[in-house]
C-alpha cells in the first residue's frame, strides 16, 4: 500500500483550509525564507496568497520566480502536501480576494474585523499566483 496521495487526493487536501508554510530561496549565505501564509486554491487552479509589496518575502519571490508551499494535518491521521511552482502573476490585491482569504480562515465576522483593522495598508498588498508543478505528498491514514 502506498502512502502517496493521488492527484485528486492531493488537490482536495491542498484546497482545505490549512495554514501553509511558504518557502522561497534567500540571499547568499542565508537559509530559505519560510513563513506561514493564508492561501486560496481550487483543484486544478493556481495557488494565490497576499503579501506586502515591499516586504522581504516579496523581494525574494520576485528574485527567485519560484516558491514552495507545504500544508499539513496537525492531528492524526497525519498527512501533508508540498508543492513547488513558478510564479505566474503578481497583481494588486483587490478587496474581493482579500475578503475571500480572510473569510476562509476567520469566518465572516472575523474577516470583517480583520479587513477593518488592515484597511490602512490594503493599498500596499499584492496577490501572488503560483502554478503547481511538482508535488510531494503523504497520507498516513492510508494504512
Amino acid at each position: 500500500m502506498t502512502l502517496v496521495m493521488n492527484a485528486a487526493e492531493r488537490q482536495r487536501f491542498l484546497a482545505g483550509p490549512h495554514v501553509g508554510i511558504l518557502s522561497v530561496a534567500a540571499e547568499q549565505g542565508r537559509a530559505p525564507l519560510a513563513v506561514p501564509v493564508w492561501y486560496l486554491y481550487e483543484p486544478g487552479g493556481e495557488i494565490s496568497f497576499a503579501t506586502g509589496q515591499d516586504s522581504r518575502k516579496m523581494a525574494l519571490i520576485r528574485q527567485a520566480g519560484r516558491v514552495s508551499l507545504t500544508v499539513q494535518n496537525e492531528q492524526m491521521p497525519y498527512g501533508y502536501v508540498s508543492v513547488e511552482g513558478a510564479v505566474t502573476a503578481i497583481e494588486q490585491a483587490h478587496s474581493e480576494e482579500r475578503r475571500a482569504l480572510a473569510e476562509r480562515y476567520l469566518g465572516s465576522e472575523g474577516a470583517a474585523e480583520y479587513l477593518e483593522s488592515t484597511k490602512d495598508i490594503a493599498h500596499t498588498m499584492v496577490v501572488v499566483r503560483v502554478r503547481a508543478e511538482h508535488w510531494l505528498t503523504r497520507d498516513y491514514g492510508k494504512r
